[in-house]
């Protein structure tokens, strides 16, 4: 018996992995016998018949271009996402671009929320302004700089960028109220 044998490896498991250790070790080995390389034939992958190497390296080429064009559909789903995402930003602009009075202002935010983003809830947080005007909308919410709610948003106010995506429920609720972190039974009632 021999060492490899006492260990479990049966000696043609050793010749294969010693002739595929030759082969990556010189990669011209085919160039030199290329008739070699045209009589070789593989197992079909979806079983069945032999297949000739280069046949069966096209049918893993193939099966990669697929896998790629999967990942290029995804990512032009995501730019046409982003290019709505963008017109949608466009047209809020420019619908404040457009207002002057800061009454319509918050009316138009309010409404370009809704109408082109499809907010649900929306609130704007004045830092450090006082709104005492009746007419003022209901989304819109004046907090002093020290407000301690305003410690849960650090991050995004040092960062200096917007920022899309879900809310921590403590943010959730001191911007939308209890109401808005109930789960949806509870927040029917």
């Amino acid at each position: 018996m021999t060492t490899r044998e006492a260990r479990g490896l049966a000696a043609a498991d050793s010749e294969e992995e010693g002739i595929a250790a030759y082969l990556q070790r010189h990669p011209e080995f085919f160039e030199r016998h290329q008739g070699l390389l045209a009589r070789l034939k593989l197992p079909h992958a979806r079983g069945g018949s032999t297949i000739s190497l280069v046949e069966r390296q096209i049918e893993v080429l193939r099966e990669k271009q697929a896998q790629l064009e999967g990942k290029l559909a995804e990512l032009v789903r995501v730019a046409r996402a982003n290019d709505v995402i963008s017109e949608r930003l466009h047209r809020f602009t420019r619908r404040l671009l457009r207002v002057v009075p800061p009454a319509e202002a918050l009316a138009r935010i309010d409404a370009g929320l809704r109408e082109d983003f499809d907010a649900f809830h929306a609130a704007l947080v004045l830092i450090g302004a006082q709104c005492a005007d009746p007419l003022t909308p209901r989304f819109v919410r004046s907090v002093p700089a020290d407000d301690p709610n305003l410690k849960s948003f650090e991050s995004l106010f040092a960062s200096g960028k917007p920022r899309c995506g879900q809310a921590r429920d403590s943010q959730r609720e001191f911007l939308f109220g209890p109401e808005a972190s109930a789960p949806p039974e509870t927040a029917r009632r």
